[in-house]
C-alpha cells in the first residue's frame, strides 16, 4: 500500500491542532505528577478537559467597571497561542509554508502580546487582586525579557540564523553542536525562562490560593465562563509551546518527522508528547523540591537567567565556545 502524503498546509494545521488538543493533557499529567510527589491522590490526568467543558457551558459574568477590553483580551491571547505553532518545529524537521514568516524573536513578541492582553483585561476589571497580579506579571516579564533577548542573540550567533527550523537543523546536524558550552549555557538560561513563564519558580505563583502570592492566577480571578476557559486553555497552550521551543529548538530536536508521510507525522506526535512529559516531570520535581521563597526573590532568579545568557555570549567569543 502506497504511503499517504500530507500537504504542507495540512501538516501545519496538524501542528496547531496538536498544541490545542494535547495542551490540557500535558497540563493534567503534570498536575497529577505534582500531587503524587506531594503524597496526594491528585486530579485525573483528563481533568482539565472536564473543567474546560464545564466552563464553556457556564454563563459569562462581567464586572461592573469592565469594558470591551475585558472580553477581547482572553480571545486575543488565545489567537496568539494559535499563531506561534505555525512558526516553530512541533512535528516536522523541515519548514512548513509559514515557518519562515517569523523568527524566534517574533514568536516571543507574539507570546508577549498574549501576556499583555491578559494583563490589560485583568486590570480592566478594577479588582485589586487582579490588578496586583497584572502589575506583577508585567514587571517580572520586563525583567526576564533581557534574558530572552540574549538567549536569542547567542543561539543566532552559534547557528548563524534566528529561524527556529534552521536553529533546530543546525543543532540536529551534530551532537557536538548541542554540547558546546555556549549552547548549553544559552539552553540553561532559556530553561530558567520557561520555569518563570510557567510559574514553576520556587515562589507561590503557580497554583497558590494566597492572594498576595499569586501572579498568573490573580489575573483570572474576575473572569468566568467561556472567557475563563479560554484563559486556562491558553495558559496550557503557552506552557506546551515553551516546551516545544526548549525541546525541539534548543535541547533535543530529534524525533521529528522528516517526510510528509502521514505515518511519519502521526508518529511524531507521541514522540513529542513523551519529551514534553519528561521535561514537565523535571519542572514538577523542581517545583516541589524547594521551599517557597519571598516574592522579591524573583528578581534574583531573573538575574541568574540573565547572567547565564551573558556568560554564554562571553564563552562564545572569549572561550571558543
Amino acid at each position: 500500500m502506497a504511503a499517504v502524503d500530507l500537504a504542507p498546509a495540512e501538516i501545519q494545521a496538524l501542528q496547531v491542532l496538536t498544541i490545542v488538543v494535547f495542551a490540557p493533557f500535558v497540563s493534567g499529567g503534570i498536575s497529577h505528577l505534582e500531587a503524587r510527589l506531594q503524597g496526594r491522590r491528585g486530579p485525573r490526568i483528563l481533568q482539565p478537559y472536564y473543567d474546560l467543558a464545564k466552563l464553556f457551558r457556564k454563563e459569562t459574568l462581567l464586572p461592573n467597571d469592565a469594558g470591551w477590553v475585558f472580553v477581547v483580551g482572553p480571545v486575543l491571547a488565545f489567537v496568539c497561542y494559535l499563531v506561534v505553532p505555525m512558526l516553530i518545529p512541533v512535528l516536522t524537521d523541515y519548514p512548513l509554508p509559514l515557518g519562515y514568516m517569523g523568527d524566534i524573536l517574533g514568536g516571543g513578541f507574539i507570546l508577549g502580546l498574549a501576556g499583555c492582553s491578559v494583563a490589560v483585561a485583568a486590570a480592566e476589571t478594577g479588582g485589586p487582586y487582579a490588578q496586583l497580579g497584572s502589575s506583577r506579571a508585567m514587571t517580572f516579564g520586563a525583567l526576564i525579557e533581557p534574558s530572552i533577548l540574549f538567549v536569542t542573540f547567542t543561539v543566532a550567533l552559534i547557528t548563524a540564523t534566528d529561524l527556529p527550523y534552521a536553529e533546530a537543523a543546525v543543532a540536529r546536524a551534530s551532537l557536538s553542536q548541542v554540547v558546546r558550552p555556549a549552547h548549553l549555557l544559552a539552553a540553561l538560561a532559556f530553561f530558567l525562562v520557561v520555569l518563570n513563564d510557567t510559574g514553576r519558580i520556587p515562589v507561590e505563583t503557580h497554583s497558590g490560593t494566597l492572594e498576595f502570592g499569586m501572579i498568573d492566577e490573580a489575573r483570572t480571578l474576575e473572569h468566568s465562563g467561556p472567557l475563563l476557559a479560554l484563559l486556562q486553555w491558553g495558559s496550557a497552550m503557552k506552557q506546551l509551546i515553551l516546551y516545544v521551543i526548549l525541546l525541539n529548538v534548543f535541547v533535543a530536536p530529534w524525533g521529528l518527522a522528516g517526510t510528509t508521510s502521514l505515518g511519519a507525522v502521526l508518529l511524531a506526535i507521541p514522540v513529542f508528547l513523551a519529551k514534553a512529559f519528561a521535561v514537565g516531570a523535571v519542572f514538577a520535581v523542581i517545583d516541589n523540591s524547594f521551599s517557597k521563597l519571598r516574592l522579591f526573590k524573583i528578581t534574583e532568579f531573573m538575574a541568574a537567567a540573565f547572567l547565564l545568557a551573558i556568560l554564554a555570549v562571553l564563552v562564545l567569543y572569549l572561550g571558543s565556545g
